[in-house]
């Protein structure tokens, strides 16, 4: 497994990146109604692939303690993209990404006990995660 969750980790990137492919052939999002605080585009491109290198170096470490919740938070994350960008429903993607926080705060509970080095280098993500369902919401709300 040790091995197995870094690999699941590239995979679920490739997964999300094939549904924000369709975001530049499609209007819909670009004309939501955003935070004032949504970052530019290109924001998502850099933070993505930091965010998921710090995932798959914290799963190699923890794979032993982690794996079940790490495999769902990964099956959460990829379905987010889809559900939003390309079946266009906010409200169940906001659904998803509570579900997200809430399995990757049982994933930083366990890092906490096990290493302060993997806590605190996963905790970006979970705040990522969260910025990220602030922005989601927004979309809900303002729309």
């Amino acid at each position: 497994m040790k091995y197995i969750l870094p690999l699941l980790v590239i995979l679920t990137s490739i997964i999300g990146s094939l549904a924000n492919i369709y975001i530049n052939a499609d209007d819909w999002y670009l004309n939501l109604v955003k935070s004032p605080l949504n970052p530019p585009s290109y924001v998502f491109g850099i933070v993505w692939p930091i965010l998921y290198a710090i995932m798959a170096f914290v799963s190699f470490k923890a794979a032993k303690n982690i794996s079940t919740l790490f495999i769902l938070q990964l099956l959460a994350n990829a379905a987010w993209s889809w559900i939003f960008f390309y079946f266009h429903a906010p409200l169940i993607a906001l659904i998803d990404i509570s579900v997200l926080i809430y399995l990757n705060q049982k994933i930083i509970s366990i890092l906490r006990g096990e290493s302060l080095l993997l806590f605190y280098l996963y905790l970006p993500y979970l705040a990522w995660l969260s910025f990220a369902a602030f922005l989601n919401a927004s979309i809900v709300f303002l729309n």
